[in-house]
Order: C-alpha cells, then structure tokens, then sequence
C-alpha cells in the first residue's frame, strides 16, 4: 500500500474498515461523524499523515490508536462549538434489513422492543465519559486484551482495568434507571 498498491490499499480497507467504524459510531454516537473518521484515518494513510512502524505494534492497534486520537479531537470541537451530541437514530433502513438477516421472523413486536434497547444501550455507552468509552468498546465490542487497549490509549493495563471496571458500573446504573422509567410509563 505504501508503494500505491490501489488493490493493497482495497484490501487493507476492507479488512480494517468494520471494526474502525463500529468504535467510532460507538464512540462519538453519530454515523456522520463516525464515517468521517473512518474516511479520515484512511485518507491519512494514503498521504502518509500516519506513520506506522510495525516494530512498535500491529497495525490494528496503530489504527484505533489514531482513530481514538481523531474521535478525542471531535469531542473537543464538539464542546468547543456547543454541539449536542448526536444520537443515531436506532430506524433507519440498514438497521431493520441487519435485524431481518439475524432473526428470520421477528414481529413487529419484538423488533420495536430489541431497537428500544439497542437504543438505550447506546446511548448509555454515549453518555459515558470518553476514557470509559474507549476501553468499554475496545474490551466488550472489539474484544481486546487489556495489554491491546493500554497500547491504543497509551495508558498502564491498571488504569485499563480499573476504567473497565467503572464503565461497566457506570453503564449498569444507566440502564438500570432507564428500565426503571420505562416500567413506570408501561
């Protein structure tokens, strides 16, 4: 890919796209900014923005080590702006087609409960703060060690372990309190 190898490029792309992708839509909880990201990361790597040095680690962890670092400078410009943050929808088209591809028959029923959590559930992730965000998605969506996750975010695998630990605390509450308002309005 560094010598311009388009299919090298194609095939790095689509090996490494999904998994950037779902920790950026998880992280900054907006498809928009989530792709821009993505499109981010990989434009650098064709402009040589970012310089990977495989004898420092692999290339998966360089990849969410950079779109960490573009997913923190969002945040900021998002405060800086007064911006909201963005939560998805949990409605659109692409969502209710990957439901019917995983359940072959799910009532109407039963898909507008599993989006109410799946919405819930992200936007519990979403209203977490940053640092647990990041090792959340890392360890429990992409399932990475600790020693991969202190290696992205460049902090001690203690500092991993003990922000996991709060994260699912903090989540767990959330989701608690949030099932707690839904039954008093059922």
């Amino acid at each position: 890919m560094q010598q311009g190898d388009a299919a090298a490029f194609a095939a790095l792309y689509r090996r490494h796209q999904a998994a950037l992708y779902r920790y950026a839509l998880l992280r900054t909880g907006s498809e928009s900014a989530a792709a821009d990201l993505v499109q981010e990361v990989f434009m650098g790597l064709m402009q040589n923005q970012y310089r990977f040095d495989p004898l420092l680690g692999s290339l998966q962890f360089f990849l969410f080590g950079v779109i960490r670092n573009l997913a923190l400078k969002h945040d900021a410009s998002q405060r800086r702006f007064g911006v909201p943050p963005i939560r998805s929808s949990g409605g659109d088209e692409e969502d209710e087609e990957c439901e019917e591809v995983m359940c072959e028959s799910p009532t109407p029923l039963q898909r507008l409960l599993h989006n109410e959590m799946a919405e819930d559930l992200r936007a519990a992730i979403a209203s977490l703060s940053a640092h647990y965000r990041d090792v959340l998605i890392l360890f429990e969506m992409e399932e990475l060690t600790y020693l991969e996750i202190a290696e992205i975010c460049q902090i001690n695998v203690g500092t991993v372990r003990s922000r996991l630990s709060r994260a699912r605390q903090a989540l767990a509450e959330r989701l608690q309190a949030w099932q707690g308002e839904h039954a008093k309005s059922a």
